[in-house]
């Protein structure tokens, strides 16, 4: 009697745009780019963050540095030469960057630029 019934639902979900199809996906893929700020000795700086997003995975990352002053742009700079090795493959939710290769003031903007991008992606 419940042979009829069992594979009802299957094929309801892939042809249902939005929600039902996502398998509990918080983000929507595609790429989003933000800045962060952060405060370094020599004052306030400021970085771009692009994250690509696929089933809340991040598959692409760049930072694009803003140095103020000649030292921001070597940390920035290592930052960004480090940060895809760190992130890529790592759900959003779980991404926690402290210090990468050497530089840990940056990723202060980059947590405040990653914070932007889950907002604007939420589903």
């Amino acid at each position: 009697a419940g042979d009829p019934d069992a594979g009802s639902a299957a094929p309801a979900d892939p042809g249902t745009p939005g929600g039902a199809g996502t398998g509990g996906q918080v983000y929507k893929d595609g790429t989003y780019t933000q800045d962060g700020s952060y405060q370094s000795p020599a004052g306030p700086e400021e970085v771009g963050v692009t994250l690509t997003l696929e089933a809340d995975v991040v598959t692409a990352v760049e930072v694009e540095p803003m140095p103020d002053n000649p030292t921001t742009k070597t940390y920035q700079g290592r930052f960004a030469g480090g940060i895809s090795d760190a992130i890529v493959g790592k759900k959003l939710d779980e991404l926690s960057v402290d210090k990468v290769a050497g530089s840990s003031l940056t990723s202060g903007g980059f947590n405040e630029a990653t914070g932007k991008i889950k907002s604007e992606a939420r589903l």
